[in-house]
């Protein structure tokens, strides 16, 4: 089970967005990630105009590492750690370190 998953909001804590929160849209391999309007790079794309390309510059997220950001906790309004805890129903959850509250509902 995985620190930040898919859909989470998180908090860049380094780098040219320190500060900014955005939520996680794609999970690639298990140390990077894309997230919604950060790190966002200018990226030439050549035209194809057999699948209906057009050319030119394009702003694209680029991939993020997993260890520049914090998932968002909304109970202190900051980035937190996030830690694993096993219910009485034997399910595993991810909590935050702060305040053990648990961020899967």
């Amino acid at each position: 089970m995985n620190r930040i998953k898919t859909g989470d909001e998180v908090v860049v804590i380094t780098g040219k967005d320190k500060g900014r929160r955005g939520t996680v849209l794609r999970i690639l391999d298990d140390d990077r990630l894309v997230v919604e309007g950060i790190n966002i790079a200018k990226k030439h794309v050549k035209a194809n105009p057999n699948q209906g390309v057009a050319g030119g510059i394009i702003d694209r997220e680029m991939p993020l590492d997993i260890s520049n950001v914090m998932l968002f906790n909304p109970a202190t309004g900051k980035g937190d750690r996030v830690g694993f805890k096993i219910l009485e129903d034997n399910r595993k959850v991810r909590v935050f370190k702060s305040n053990n509250e648990v961020v899967d509902i």
